[in-house]
């Protein structure tokens, strides 16, 4: 990472987006002159609209038309379909993105949340229980047939959203997974990869190797597909040597996998 872009990670940690704001600054000018002009077109035009106040969108004209956030966007949509072509009796999410994969599989089915922080919104077709999935008290075993947990697992136990500090975290989280899925039931699991790290308090970072041998003997791995460095999907990929012990050519990519409880 050069010393540009770490700037720029530390600044947005702190809430300051300096491309917002640089392209905030380019805006003005525009800005200036479209008001002025948009009030004498009022006047002309004897409008029965008044400008009540100043609101300036200064950055929006040197964006793209669209904005695709980092993994997200791509494996939200993709395991929201899968889901729809599988269709379990009872799909259960934990800690995925409310507005992104979720709202997804809302629009078409009912879907149970598990998270450790509340939710203040009543959601159609969204059951919402707070949980920790961590916990050793985690009661409820075999029970559902399909569960999605997306860039949830790289979290536990870093203490970001007010769980425990545990080293194991991903690990009791994995494991409580297990036991929440019936036998024959569908895993849809998807976390960053690369080289095998800590980036703290933000996230972990799993080698393909080391996600292999965690599901060896639990899982038939259906479908694997990753998100490349440049935000691409690949889907249904191969998993031989090269492409494991590559960790899919990603420093910090997403690995997607869709596996079936043995």
């Amino acid at each position: 990472m050069n010393l540009l872009k770490e700037i720029n990670l530390y600044l947005n940690t702190l809430g300051l987006n300096s491309k917002k704001f640089l392209l905030s600054v380019k805006g003005i000018p525009a800005f200036l002159k479209n008001h002025s002009r948009f009030k004498a077109l009022l006047k002309v035009n004897n409008s029965e609209f008044s400008i009540s106040k100043i609101y300036p969108c200064l950055d929006d004209r040197f964006q793209s038309a669209g904005d695709i956030s980092l993994h997200y966007f791509f494996q939200d949509l993709f395991v929201a379909q899968r889901i729809y072509l599988n269709n379990p009796q009872k799909h259960v999410d934990i800690g995925s993105r409310l507005d992104g994969f979720v709202s997804h599989v809302a629009s078409f089915r009912e879907i149970e949340v598990l998270d450790i922080r509340k939710i203040d919104y009543v959601i159609s077709n969204v059951k919402f229980v707070q949980a920790d999935i961590t916990s050793e008290d985690f009661i409820n075993h075999n029970y559902c047939d399909s569960v999605s947990c997306l860039h949830v697992i790289e979290h536990l136990g870093l203490g970001r959203y007010g769980d425990n500090l545990d080293v194991n975290g991903h690990l009791k989280g994995l494991d409580n997974i297990y036991k929440l899925l019936k036998a024959g039931g569908k895993f849809y699991f998807s976390t960053p990869i690369g080289r095998q790290r800590i980036e703290y308090n933000a996230h972990r970072v799993f080698s393909v190797r080391y996600l292999l041998n965690l599901f060896e003997g639990k899982y038939r791995i259906d479908i694997f597909s990753f998100i490349d460095d440049n935000n691409l999907l690949h889907e249904n990929v191969q998993l031989n040597n090269d492409i494991i012990n590559s960790n899919c050519g990603c420093s910090f990519g997403c690995g997607i996998f869709e596996m079936t409880k043995l």
